[in-house]
């Protein structure tokens, strides 16, 4: 049996049916971890404790307390603070770094909350920060499709751990669409929900106004069965909003507007708007013709085309590398020596060992992000960069609301290319800091945005779609990729070929 191909729904039914145990499931993806390590998708397994999970759940499917999750594994990005396992999101300066607790999104998800099992942790850039997993201390991640490619960043071992078949899904972070954009390049539907939709709570800082978590997985429904889980308000998050849980996937199969007569238009009264400035010059030419082709699928459901304009987003990418560098180098401050991880071996005095702490410790990515920060936050560069920044953070969130006048979700592209070669852009940081136009103003904003994938270049890479929608709207999101993959079937080519033709009948083990 193929496990890695199933969703979360069918592994459900199979665990609840016995037709497998939790225990068997676990190892089979323990199995292919092994099997598949050059892909670097993993920085830290811990069979022992994950087996330890798995008979719990066992016990409790069993017992007839199952939900619909117990029992299903799952892999964890190594931002979130996992007891039991290394939490060094990707760094050298938290290496060997043992959480005494769990974060949030892993307490709820875990043994005493939806009853999943923890397969690992994976390969991040360092403190997400970076667009190709590159950064990471541990080394790069490899894409699936073609290993010599990036899988996208700073998600980029959650997105292979579920291309490639080593956990049926993994929880990543979007700081500037670091869920979105490793989906795109790897094939895979990715959710960054609202801003405070999801506890931040225990997962390892890098720009606190922007970072949020969200589920990465086959599709859509699956990523509404991760949401029932982890949203919700969490009193231990200053920034977690008090808004009272819900379904996600309860528009799931449903027309949009609740119309059963319109079998052949499910989509009838969807307004889509497309941003003329996602479509503007430097969107590679095949990204955009999939696009176009979804697109006119959406149409021929009932969906109703508008064209929209959001005019500051170009300003995104500046505005941006302002604000998320200032709020790291402030989160980052922490790091020094003192009470926990990394400490130089040799030093003369407090002040060198601080010094040399933060030089060995941190990665190139990081140090230059951090000097960027401390300088825009400087006396006499405060109201000139920064205050100036978050004006026109403001002005981008108005933008959109301005849209959504006109339209219900917006539709464009995740990046401007495919997935590039490894070392291609990683010399230019600007070059790299490109990549992200597409995806920044949804955390500027604060909205919740995911990818979908839509089509496939001619060098077998994925290409996806960005679906953004209003405030609170992640239900009706899901609605509309839902329909998008009941008609088509990119998600599920997605996942045969990732896990047969390109990875290989023989890891099928």
């Amino acid at each position: 049996m193929k496990w890695h191909q199933k969703s979360l729904t069918e592994l459900g039914k199979a665990l609840a049916e016995g037709s497998v145990t939790s225990e068997a499931l676990t190892r089979y993806f323990l199995n292919r971890i092994n099997s598949l390590s050059e892909l670097n998708a993993f920085v830290d397994v811990n069979p022992e404790l994950s087996l330890e999970q798995a008979f719990h759940a066992d016990k409790l499917i069993q017992s007839g307390q199952k939900g619909p999750l117990t029992g299903i594994p799952i892999a964890h990005k190594d931002v979130f603070v996992t007891k039991g396992w290394h939490s060094t999101a990707g760094s050298n300066i938290l290496k060997n770094y043992l959480s005494p607790f769990d974060a949030t999104v892993v307490e709820h998800l875990g043994p005493q909350g939806a009853g999943m099992v923890c397969l690992g942790k994976t390969n991040m850039d360092e403190f997400a920060m970076g667009s190709s997993n590159e950064n990471s201390a541990f080394g790069p991640a490899k894409n699936p499709w073609n290993d010599k490619c990036v899988p996208g960043g700073s998600s980029g071992g959650s997105a292979i751990s579920v291309a490639a078949g080593l956990a049926p899904v993994a929880t990543g972070t979007d700081t500037g669409g670091s869920i979105r954009q490793p989906s795109s390049f790897c094939g895979l539907t990715g959710l960054k929900p609202t801003y405070g939709r999801v506890s931040r709570y225990g997962m390892i800082a890098y720009a606190s106004s922007l970072d949020q978590a969200g589920p990465m997985a086959k599709s859509a429904s699956d990523c509404a069965l991760i949401m029932n889980a982890i949203a919700g308000h969490d009193p231990k998050d200053s920034t977690s909003l008090a808004k009272p849980n819900e379904d996600f996937s309860r528009l799931i199969g449903l027309p949009w507007q609740g119309d059963t007569s319109a079998a052949s238009q499910p989509l009838k009264g969807l307004r889509i708007g497309l941003p003329i400035e996602f479509f503007a010059e430097g969107l590679d030419k095949e990204v955009e013709m999939s696009i176009r082709v979804a697109i006119q699928i959406l149409e021929g459901l009932g969906a109703e085309l508008k064209q929209v304009t959001l005019p500051k987003t170009k300003l995104s990418i500046p505005v941006y590398y302002v604000l998320a560098p200032a709020e790291a180098s402030s989160n980052l401050s922490r790091y020094d020596g003192v009470r926990y991880g990394y400490r130089a071996k040799e030093y003369k005095n407090l002040a060198q060992m601080y010094e040399r702490s933060r030089t060995e410790g941190f990665g190139k990515e990081v140090k230059r992000r951090i000097l960027i920060g401390s300088y825009v936050l400087s006396q006499g560069y405060y109201d000139a960069y920064y205050l100036q920044a978050q004006k026109i953070r403001r002005i981008i969130a108005n933008d959109f609301q301005v849209a959504f006048r006109e339209c219900d979700v917006i539709l464009g592209p995740v990046a401007p290319n495919v997935a590039w070669q490894m070392g291609e852009k990683s010399k230019d940081p600007t070059q790299m800091y490109l990549e992200d136009i597409y995806t920044l103003s949804a955390n500027l904003a604060g909205l919740p945005a995911m990818s979908i994938p839509c089509g496939m270049s001619k060098s077998q890479l994925p290409i996806g779609m960005q679906l953004i929608g209003n405030y609170f709207n992640e239900a009706q999101m899901l609605q509309l990729a839902d329909t998008f993959q009941q008609t088509t079937s990119w998600h599920k080519i997605m996942s045969e070929i990732s896990n047969s033709d390109v990875l290989g009948e023989n890891n099928d083990r």
